[in-house]
């Protein structure tokens, strides 16, 4: 019978509820427990595929076609597994299914209700990832106690422990405990009324996960355990720390995995955190700096590229090098010279993204990476604006667009299939999830993949048109993945470029910490080869005696903000 931790927070949104699930998960997979994990939203929309990028962040696609919480994100990175669109489960999709069960008739006629019906469904929801080959399910309640949004679910995780039995069931709360300036002291009032609020619920919680600027006292520890009704050793330490990846060993040295497998009865194999402790090591030894700009529409709010960040940090990761990121708005392009905001950079990555908005930006900067033979990686709709960029200005298709921006285009070199224009609702036209492609031999592609069949994740609406690929066709630009019907374009490059590469996919979905997506990890390989060239180049014109180590290649004085790093694609169909 499969185990049960449910991780609840409290004071205030934003603590690192996803991070702290995801660091047990991953402590409990090194210990050799099969772990799947899930998110409960409190949302009322059915899923964040049509939600405003800066509203919610990144939509996270799963591999079977789910448009979830980017906290899904999280969980695969820090286990190492692919979860499903089961894995995510919202207020909207909750009360859908149960209003549609009404309309057929499934509850005879009865009265539906919050409880048991919206319970019921919550429930149901977190029992069937509990299959065969999991040992434990790890959920995340979104939200804050003491919102009304999340009532329903805390009844229901409430209802579920005496479903299955209190020995199968952690609750773990993760709480804040501020510092406050003026007097110096580190409150534990908040957590106090935390606990308390959670309390009223019907919900002790086994563990409390207290996150906080500076490591707390052991008296601290102590005064939480006792007016919280724990044991000292239940009350667990997170303090802020440089890099989200070394969570786990905080919480490892806490002693959070040993109380859960404590409480779970569950048997395990020896840790295994090697692999994960050199990681860190490599994340704090870094030293070879490279400059990266992501070209985005919603850079004003990193989480909507968070996928595409953590990707840049795992492949500056497996270099040793320290990655700086530059954060470039596709409008500011516009009617500018790209030179005067890309001329510094060491690559540039041109992602995901939905409307016309800053659209023009996005072309000049794959003008400009093509031109100056910059390290460019392109990513749905980037390789969409580089197949424009191309048309325009190498094979002389004067007004080449995409139907999506310009629906009278001369030359609409990306457009709607035939198949998706005969579908009148939105949603239906999209490719969403797993698609395979076969790779071209000798391309660069191919040798990055070291594979000639790949399986990457996709989002998007709009596809290369076939009915140009012949005009393409003038030896340089190469088509260097494609469909197994040969159909659909998608990867391309340039034969004569060090790195100007782009899919239709979204490879970022499928990085790792240890084992970075196969594209990241050539972009970064170049763009550290152009960053060490140019401290070549100005080494050998200054003037003897000079210290270059001043120059814009130098280090960074400070690590760069660990910010919730950034894939996506906002609102399908709308634009802000």
């Amino acid at each position: 019978m499969a185990k049960h931790i449910f991780v609840t927070g409290g004071v205030v949104s934003g603590l690192g509820k996803g991070l702290t699930a995801s660091a047990l998960g991953m402590l409990l997979r090194s210990r050799g427990v099969r772990v799947t994990m899930q998110k409960l939203d409190p949302y009322l929309n059915v899923d964040p595929g049509t939600m405003n990028p800066f509203e919610h962040g990144e939509v996270y696609v799963t591999g079977d076609g789910g448009e979830t919480d980017l906290d899904l994100g999280h969980y695969e990175r820090f286990v190492d597994t692919d979860l499903t669109r089961d894995s995510n489960a919202t207020t909207g999709s909750i009360y859908s299914a149960v209003i549609a069960a009404e309309r057929r008739g499934d509850y005879l006629g009865r009265t539906v209700q919050v409880i048991p019906h919206i319970t019921d469904e919550i429930k149901r929801r977190i029992a069937r990832l509990a299959t065969d080959d999991v040992d434990v399910v790890i959920t995340e309640v979104g939200g804050t106690v003491g919102d009304i949004e999340i009532l329903p679910f805390l009844e229901a995780i409430r209802q579920f422990r005496l479903d299955v039995g209190r020995e199968n069931v952690f609750f773990l709360h993760v709480t804040l405990v501020p510092f406050i300036g003026p007097s110096g002291e580190q409150k534990t009032k908040p957590t106090q009324h935390s606990v308390t609020e959670l309390r009223s619920r019907g919900i002790q919680p086994d563990a409390i996960v207290c996150r906080s600027e500076q490591p707390l006292s052991t008296e601290l520890k102590r005064k939480i355990s006792n007016l919280c009704d724990l044991d000292v050793e239940a009350v667990v330490n997170a303090a802020d720390a440089s890099s989200i990846y070394m969570i786990p060993l905080v919480l490892h040295e806490e002693g959070l995995d040993e109380a859960v497998c404590r409480h779970l009865r569950l048997h395990t194999g020896p840790l295994a955190l090697n692999d994960w402790r050199e990681l860190v090591g490599r994340i704090e030894s870094a030293d070879r700096p490279v400059r990266i700009g992501i070209v985005g529409k919603y850079v004003s709010l990193p989480d909507a590229y968070l996928s595409v960040v953590e990707s840049l940090n795992h492949s500056a990761f497996h270099f040793g090098a320290k990655l700086q990121l530059e954060w470039i708005q596709a409008e500011h392009i516009e009617g500018m010279l790209a030179a005067s905001r890309l001329a510094d950079l060491d690559g540039i990555v041109i992602p995901g993204g939905f409307g016309q908005r800053g659209i023009e930006g996005k072309i000049a900067a794959a003008g400009y990476a093509r031109e100056h033979k910059l390290p460019c990686l392109g990513l749905c709709l980037g390789m969409q604006v580089m197949t424009i960029e191309y048309a325009r200005s190498v094979l002389g298709l004067e007004g080449a667009n995409s139907t999506e921006f310009d629906p009278a285009s001369a030359h609409p070199v990306i457009d709607l299939m035939e198949t998706q224009r005969r579908v009148t609702d939105l949603g239906g036209t999209m490719r969403l999830g797993n698609y395979i492609a076969e790779l071209r031999e000798g391309s660069q592609v191919h040798a990055a993949y070291g594979a000639s069949v790949v399986k990457e994740r996709h989002r998007h609406r709009y596809e290369f048109n076939p009915r140009y690929r012949g005009r393409f066709d003038d030896g340089d630009f190469v088509c260097s993945g494609v469909s197994p019907d040969n159909r659909l374009v998608e990867f391309i490059e340039l034969r004569s470029h060090p790195f100007w590469i782009a899919t239709q996919a979204h490879p970022e979905f499928r990085s790792r910490p240890n084992e970075p997506a196969p594209l990241f990890r050539e972009l970064m390989r170049a763009a550290l080869g152009r960053a060490e060239q140019r401290t070549l180049d100005l080494l050998e014109v200054a003037p003897a005696g000079t210290d270059n180590r001043s120059n814009r290649n130098a280090p960074p004085s400070a690590d760069p903000p660990m910010v919730r790093e950034a894939l996506t694609i906002g609102a399908v169909g709308a634009d802000s």
